[in-house]
């Protein structure tokens, strides 16, 4: 009998060890992605129409917004909202997606392929196509319009979805549903459009970075923190959501209440995130897969993992879209398509998918 109790705490004491060595390599994980984000920051800012070394451009961040070189201007009033509005945006996406993949249990579940992305882009042309403005702001009527269809999207595929004891390929083919519904909307909002409108709308789905500024920083990084700040106390709740409903509901979660609430998180996130730079694909899809990769389900690694994976993927296509043809910058949402249709390829012929 001695020997069975020490064997089971000689057990306990290894799987202690192996935890907690496994939490380690996340944290690490998580450190080497910060490192390399930093990295790409520093990329992104130097590349332009006049490149800048390292050196420069730290020099500027140091000199601050008062800088007077030339270098300064540049930084401060050009590029760094830029890129700012660039990571913040990944970031929205990247934790969105992540979220809708935990509520779902679904790896094909993002704001872009459950039409929040869709419907945001609706909202968004329907205001553009009326001049729609909001306390006598016009910079207020885009996002707003976005945010507003966004959250109805996300009510349609939650209130769906509850008719039939949330199911999660329910909610998925409602998504299905509500995506080609809003695209049908956008469709008809370019039909009705003039061709000056037309191409304002166009150019909006197409997702640009070209017209971001420190309000978009500052608005989509409120979001983004005021969303952080809501799910943080929900990571043990969500993790014991990606074991089941039944595991989840064993514990006394409710589950419904928790699904209500991080929709109406992602239609948020989604919002802030497209509503100033326009549609933006496959971030919310990449991002969450690999963080699954690198840190499992746990969500208190997971979901910082997905929130910083979403920044990097877009800082990288950032990168790319400036230096494919030099001197003209792509719209960003074109790239990411084109890089996130190899790896939503890679994931159905590979093992991960399935598992």
């Amino acid at each position: 009998m001695k020997s069975v109790m020490n064997t089971l705490a000689s057990e306990k004491v290894q799987s202690s060890r192996i935890y907690t060595e496994l939490n380690r390599a996340r944290f690490r994980l998580i450190l080497l992605a910060s490192i390399v984000l930093s990295l790409i920051v520093i990329a992104d800012l130097g590349i332009g129409s006049s490149w800048m070394s390292i050196s420069d451009v730290l020099y500027a961040l140091w000199n601050g917004p008062s800088g007077d070189s030339l270098h300064s201007t540049i930084i401060w009033q050009l590029r760094l909202p830029l890129t700012l509005t660039c990571l913040v945006v990944g970031a929205s996406l990247g934790l969105a997606g992540g979220l809708m993949q935990t509520l779902l249990a679904n790896p094909l579940a993002s704001p872009y392929t459950l039409g929040v992305s869709a419907a945001a882009g609706f909202g968004a042309a329907v205001a553009i196509l009326s001049g729609l403005t909001f306390f006598g702001h016009a910079w207020l009527g885009v996002p707003v319009s976005a945010f507003l269809a966004s959250a109805l999207s996300s009510f349609a595929i939650f209130f769906i979805g509850k008719g039939r004891n949330m199911d999660a390929k329910v909610l998925i083919l409602a998504g299905i549903v509500v995506l080609f519904f809003f695209q049908a909307l956008q469709s008809l909002v370019q039909y009705m459009a003039s061709p000056e409108v037309l191409q304002q709308i166009v150019f909006w789905l197409f997702g640009s970075l070209l017209k971001a500024s420190w309000i978009s920083v500052g608005v989509a990084g409120a979001i983004l923190v005021f969303s952080i700040m809501c799910v943080v106390p929900q990571v043990w709740s969500l993790t014991a959501l990606s074991a089941g409903d039944d595991r989840a509901q064993s514990l006394g979660i409710r589950t419904d209440k928790l699904r209500l609430r991080m929709f109406l998180l992602c239609s948020l996130l989604t919002a802030g995130a497209v509503s100033f730079v326009g549609t933006i694909g496959f971030v919310g899809l990449v991002a969450p897969h690999l963080s699954r990769m690198l840190v499992g389900e746990d969500q208190r690694f997971y979901l910082p993992m997905a929130t910083m994976m979403g920044a990097l993927v877009l800082g990288l296509a950032s990168l790319v879209s400036k230096l494919v043809v030099p001197g003209t910058i792509i719209p960003i949402g074109i790239v990411t398509s084109l890089v996130g249709v190899p790896f939503l390829l890679y994931l159905l012929v590979s093992k991960r998918f399935a598992s």
